[in-house]
């Protein structure tokens, strides 16, 4: 009997050394992956100016939150609804505040809430709803009273991703249909009852409100909001230029539903053991693009391997292709020791010339990628899954593709490790060592004690 308690002991010694350290280590990826902004605020964003308002046309709100907003729930439809030049768009927020995008993108809010409202005389026409956690009640309530207040027919309320939870949040979902991340299904079966999730579609409509799937399905959405907005030709065009391969679901957007497989625990590991994150700065410069931008952000920024950090040139605000104004955390002159330093957007070489070269210049030693230059008919999250490959392994760059559900995996050249050694050699060292220091404490304390009776 002794022995079986024994057994106990060193197999709960080894569960609580693994699942301890790897808690610690997946809450310090979790807190960083939704860092806020917190360097000192430059006084040139008070001169700011918001893209140009048209009243003959609709207007399209993007939401940011006090908080934190997922990057590519909101700079991936802006940018879209932008590119039909068909609506004024604009990013919203409770104030003027910057706002964080999860992996450490910072935006300046063209308008509060308040401020909209007054310029369009009745509200947006359309809003769009990204991930936004509620982390803080008090912060977050004026999100969920805006959104109520402009629930009628007439605006269409557009829901991004995990943005689902943010709508059903306000109960305009109850009773109706609606899509959201496969991750996240699960558990907002239970926390909104009364809503009936939908897995297999990648958009559902229902009335003025849209619901999207994982993150690229937030793209089919959109496009859908746009072809009856707009016509399909237009949502068509839009699609071309962002050379996204998976238009059909557009007209057609049943899909096989994702589930979590035990390939999925590479996500876990990753997060949890992944201690020595690599650091890649991601140049932020004028006219850059927002789903090339998205697509560094939400591809390393999420692995949980990689720290993505925004540098930019000089300590003034960076405005957008589409008129976003980004405010990077570090300088060129005082960036940190960096592993990498991504250059993103097919034609960034002609754009960000006078950038690049005071990065050259002034800047670190770390290895240069230009992300798209080299495969400018690529969609963006193309060349950014590969690269995650061969930095890190293969499992993890799909199980990155996976996460934003991205379909057309089939023109993807995934080459490098198969797997992490240091995501998975971490728990199992850590165990090992847990168990030695239980057996040396067995030996010195307890078999001698035992012994010693005898």
């Amino acid at each position: 009997m002794k022995k079986v308690w024994r057994f106990i002991v060193y197999v709960c010694v080894f569960v609580l050394s693994v699942g301890g350290s790897g808690a610690v280590g997946f809450a310090s990826t979790m807190q960083e992956a939704m860092s806020i902004y917190d360097k000192p605020v430059p006084a040139s964003i008070q001169s700011l100016q918001a893209p140009a308002y048209d009243s003959k046309k609709p207007t399209v709100a993007v939401i940011l939150a006090n908080e934190v907003t997922e990057v590519f729930d909101f700079l991936v439809p802006y940018e879209m609804f932008s590119m039909t030049e068909s609506y004024n768009v604009f990013a919203a927020a409770p104030d003027k505040n910057i706002k964080s995008l999860t992996g450490g993108l910072d935006v300046v809010p063209h308008y509060t809430f308040d401020e909209l409202d007054r310029l369009t005389g009745k509200g947006p026409d359309i809003i769009v709803i990204p991930f936004m956690p509620i982390l803080d009640e008090a912060k977050y309530k004026p999100v969920r009273e805006w959104i109520r207040k402009h629930s009628s027919t007439e605006t269409t309320l557009l829901s991004i991703c995990n943005g689902a939870e943010n709508l059903a949040d306000t109960g305009l979902l109850n009773g109706k249909s609606a899509a959201t991340h496969w991750g996240d299904i699960d558990r907002l079966e239970k926390q909104y009852a009364e809503v009936r999730w939908k897995r297999d579609q990648r958009y559902v409509p229902e009335g003025n409100l849209v619901s999207s799937a994982g993150l690229t399905s937030g793209m089919d959405a959109t496009l859908y909001v746009i072809s009856r907005q707009l016509g399909e030709p237009a949502a068509a065009k839009v699609a071309k230029k962002m050379k996204y391969p998976s238009y059909d679901f557009v007209g057609h957007p049943q899909m096989e539903p994702f589930t979590a497989g035990l390939s999925d625990i590479v996500y876990i590991l990753n997060n949890a053991f992944q201690w020595s994150k690599k650091k890649n700065g991601v140049l932020l410069y004028n006219g850059a693009d927002e789903l090339a931008l998205s697509s560094a952000f939400d591809t390393y920024g999420a692995s949980g391997t990689t720290t993505t950090l925004t540098i930019s040139s000089k300590r003034e605000p960076v405005v957008t292709r589409h008129g976003l104004n980004l405010i990077a955390r570090y300088q060129i002159a005082d960036a940190p020791k960096l592993d990498k330093m991504i250059f993103v957007g097919s034609d960034v070489k002609t754009r960000a010339a006078d950038d690049i070269r005071n990065w050259n210049e002034n800047g670190g030693k770390a290895a240069q990628l230009f992300l798209h230059s080299d495969a400018p008919e690529r969609f963006a999250m193309e060349p950014a899954f590969e690269d995650l490959a061969k930095q890190e392994d293969i499992g993890t760059a799909k199980f990155a593709a996976k996460r934003l559900e991205y379909r057309a995996t089939s023109g993807l050249k995934l080459e490098g490790a198969t797997f992490s050694y240091e995501a998975f050699g971490i728990p199992v060292g850590v165990g090992l060592l847990s168990l030695i220091v239980a057996f040396a404490l067995d030996r010195r304390f307890i078999r001698r004690k035992t012994s010693s009776a005898l």
